[in-house]
């Protein structure tokens, strides 16, 4: 199975799968961006503001943890903001073809924590020095997607949870993955 966080920039997806990969059986963690940072590399393709623009990088992300699940078992953790309606739709439904069943939970918090929250996270905003900026800048398309998200994900709402209670909040929504 595949447990997909999603949810805008800063909400909290890494450290919550972090914490999610110690409280599901034979859980792995699945980084779809290094998909995207791979694809990055091929200089014929367009020139985007976003991998997932990129028709492959949707594909490559079913087809990578296809082959993942397939080789390692157990349940992909995937912290991944997805944001538009349609790349969701080809993921959701290339993942369906293999019957990997999919829990999307989207994360969630009021826009006042997620701005604090961005603009307080030191270790991310020193390690990746533009990643502050990109996140603030990407809040009203992450507000334009909450109508869909809410209707394909279970949302949870972090603004008073910590990391660890929403892993365990996850955790505890989904089955236990089949050997």
């Amino acid at each position: 199975m595949i447990i997909w966080l999603n949810g805008t920039f800063g909400a909290g997806k890494t450290t919550t799968a972090n914490a999610l990969v110690d409280l599901v059986p034979d859980a792995t963690i699945f980084d779809a961006e290094q998909v995207g940072y791979m694809l990055g590399h091929v200089e014929k393709l367009p020139q985007v503001d976003d991998f997932q623009h990129w028709p492959p990088w949707r594909h490559l992300v079913v087809e990578t943890a296809a082959q993942l699940l397939g080789y390692v078992g157990g349940a992909l953790i995937v912290p991944q903001t997805v944001l538009v309606e349609q790349y969701w739709a080809e993921i959701r439904s290339g993942l369906e073809k293999y019957g990997i069943p999919v829990h999307h939970f989207v994360l969630h918090c009021d826009p006042d924590t997620l701005t604090e929250r961005i603009e307080t996270d030191s270790e991310t905003n020193t390690r990746f020095p533009k990643a502050r900026q990109w996140r603030l800048d990407h809040r009203a398309a992450y507000r334009d997607a909450l109508p869909w998200l809410t209707r394909e994900g279970k949302v949870v709402d972090t603004a008073r949870l910590s990391p660890s209670q929403v892993a365990r909040l996850v955790a505890d929504t989904v089955p236990a993955p089949s050997p």
